[in-house]
């Protein structure tokens, strides 16, 4: 208990430290990015020559690097802990840990270098191989858990999106989680989560609204990787009936994000792995919520559904309570399917205006084009001195 405080005292300050001092480094580097809505919501712009225009969305470039800080913390504290024997992570845990560095070091090179995603992807999935335990699940089995472990971690990107709601929904969710491996008697997987969910509270004392710094696609992927693996091995011993329901409720939140974006997207036509401003944090912006608003939101939700997976897990309640998550997370696709959200547009592509005709003086409407600039342009008879103008 007492190494408990002190590991996740150690994983808050040094991840907020670390946080200020890659934050410092990104300036300088400018490694930056636009993680989606993180600025003001949605506004008509100005209208222009053309009449005016539809709504637009200002975002702003924080630094990025903070994952650094979330995953490095993570590891040192837990392999301290390991090293010292004061909390041993034991060889499935301590394998967990080395996939997901892998997956933060490619979702690392991503921020920084033009990677492509067939790389990303296939550096998660092989991190993912490694990290199911085939002894407990099988073979068959293993590879849907990889498969589902990819998912999760692709998705967890989403919520990096918006101020303050990566670290809200992983603090949430890795707590619950530590909660249910405790129950399990899976002590090493519990303290590693217990430090995860430090680092994530020391990393949104500078994501808090408005967020200095972003995650990037280090930190959300491997903190995505990290409790999606954690799930599977949690829940890898249990019956189908009440792991299926906790690990879905666990992860409610994600599965309704995936959920709506795929809906939204099918629906408007749009490709399916195509970014799009089309997330739930997107819409709840959209909606009129302040970041705040946002993340509080999102949180509230994660907490409903990790309460239910850690009250299955504790037998507090049966595995049908996870229907109730699973009706919300349709309710929010069904949402998605009325309104698919906009259709991105592409860069430097403006609409054509067609000139309008107007009859020329003593002659067929053989016309004088309008411009956008609202002048008359005189049709080329006219200009010639053919047609001469009373």
């Amino acid at each position: 208990m007492l190494y408990g405080i002190a590991a996740a005292t150690a994983a808050l300050l040094l991840t907020a430290a670390l946080t200020a001092l890659l934050r410092s480094l990104a300036l300088r580097l400018g490694a930056a990015g636009g993680p989606g809505l993180l600025s003001a919501p949605t506004r008509p712009r100005p209208s222009g020559p053309s009449g005016p225009s539809g709504p637009s969305v200002r975002e702003r470039r924080v630094p990025l690097l903070g994952g650094i800080a979330v995953a490095g913390a993570t590891a040192l504290v837990g392999c301290a802990g390991d090293w010292t024997g004061a909390a041993p992570l034991g060889p499935e845990t301590g394998r967990l840990l080395v996939a997901a560095l892998v997956v933060a070091l490619a979702g690392l090179a991503a921020d920084l270098l033009p990677v492509p995603p067939v790389l990303r992807l296939t550096a998660v999935a092989g991190a993912a191989v490694l990290a199911v335990p085939y002894d407990a699940l099988g073979v068959p089995g293993g590879v849907l858990a990889a498969g589902w472990i990819v998912l999760v971690t692709h998705a967890f990107r989403s919520l990096d999106q918006s101020d303050g709601v990566l670290g809200t929904v992983g603090v949430v969710t890795a707590f619950a989680l530590s909660g249910c491996a405790a129950a399990e008697v899976m002590d090493g997987l519990a303290a590693m989560l217990s430090v995860l969910a430090a680092a994530l509270t020391g990393f949104l004392m500078h994501a808090w609204p408005p967020a200095r710094i972003a995650a990037g696609r280090c930190g959300s992927q491997f903190a995505g990787f990290v409790l999606a693996s954690a799930v599977v091995l949690v829940h890898a011993e249990r019956p189908a009936g009440p792991g299926f329901g906790a690990a879905f409720a666990l992860t409610a939140v994600i599965s309704a994000d995936a959920v709506l974006v795929l809906v939204s997207r099918r629906r408007a036509g749009r490709p399916v792995l195509r970014s799009a401003p089309d997330h739930l944090v997107h819409r709840l912006r959209r909606a009129g919520l302040t970041r705040q608003g946002v993340m509080v939101v999102m949180g509230l939700a994660a907490f409903a559904g990790a309460l239910v997976g850690l009250s299955i897990d504790l037998g507090w309640l049966g595995a049908r309570a996870a229907l109730w998550v699973a009706g919300a997370v349709l309710l929010v696709g069904a949402a998605g399917a009325l309104r698919p959200g906009p259709r991105p547009r592409r860069a430097g592509i403006r609409p054509r205006s067609r000139p309008h005709a107007i009859p020329a003086p003593g002659g067929p409407a053989t016309g004088a084009a309008h411009r956008p600039g609202g002048l008359l342009r005189p049709p080329a008879d006219v200009a010639n001195g053919a047609v001469k103008v009373p």
